[in-house]
């Protein structure tokens, strides 16, 4: 059975059909890639898995269990966390106080602990964990939005454009986070409009297209495919 479900999934935004019979599923451990252009429904997605939008028609399962109706902070608490497309951070409150918010469904006393692994995968974090989430670079923010979420225990984590607006040299960075957040053990589906670089790392990706899946394969052979290739991988 797979960890993620999404079956026959319908997300209006008022009169506007965004997502049109939407289904594709995820396994425990993998890496999946949601690829696209503008408008094609890839945060939409994201936003209906995690309890932020409704569906009006189909079902999203998770673990076994339907959780169409389920709101945010209760999915948070069953293990998914999502990294919104902009970053998200509170730019009020410290590095370290955006961890700590990270992690404010947890009752168990493994927090500290938790802290300590952000930290270890983010290095600067540490340094800067007494600073402002908004005086911080875009990388830095870009870092603390995926930490933070972390910081919840997650078993799937939804990630929305992690490398929008960052400098290419920062690129490459995000990304190698992210194989290691596989590694271990934490089931990811990536949102990514840099498509090289998400079929480089995932396991399969689907390609949507006005709310629906237009494509879906592994990513080996997406990366061959032509109109992959023409559309989205700028090969001609």
């Amino acid at each position: 059975m797979a960890l993620l479900e999404v079956n026959d999934i319908h997300t209006y935004y008022g009169n506007i059909h965004a997502l049109k019979g939407l289904s594709f599923e995820v396994d425990a451990g993998e890496i999946i890639a949601l690829i696209g252009s503008n408008g094609a429904g890839k945060t939409t997605t994201l936003r209906t898995i995690s309890g932020l939008m409704a569906p009006r028609e189909g079902s999203v399962s998770y673990d076994g269990e339907e959780i169409s109706r389920t709101r945010a902070d209760l999915l948070v608490s069953k293990g998914i966390s999502m990294v919104p497309e902009g970053r998200g951070v509170f730019a009020k409150l410290t590095v370290e106080e955006n961890l700590d918010m990270g992690a404010y469904v947890r009752q168990d006393s493994d927090v500290k602990e938790d802290l300590k692994s952000a930290f270890s995968l983010f290095p600067r974090l540490e340094e800067r964990k007494k600073q402002f989430a908004g005086t911080l670079s875009g990388g830095e923010q870009q870092m603390l939005a995926i930490a933070r979420a972390l910081m919840s225990k997650p078993r799937l984590l939804l990630l929305d454009e992690p490398s929008m607006g960052l400098a290419p040299v920062l690129v490459d960075g995000v990304f190698d986070t992210v194989q290691r957040i596989a590694n271990d053990g934490v089931t990811i589906l990536l949102v990514e409009q840099n498509a090289h670089m998400a079929l480089q790392i995932a396991d399969r990706g689907y390609v949507l297209q006005s709310g629906e899946v237009a494509i879906s394969d592994t990513a080996a052979n997406l990366q061959q495919n032509e109109t992959v290739q023409k559309t989205y991988l700028g090969i001609d």
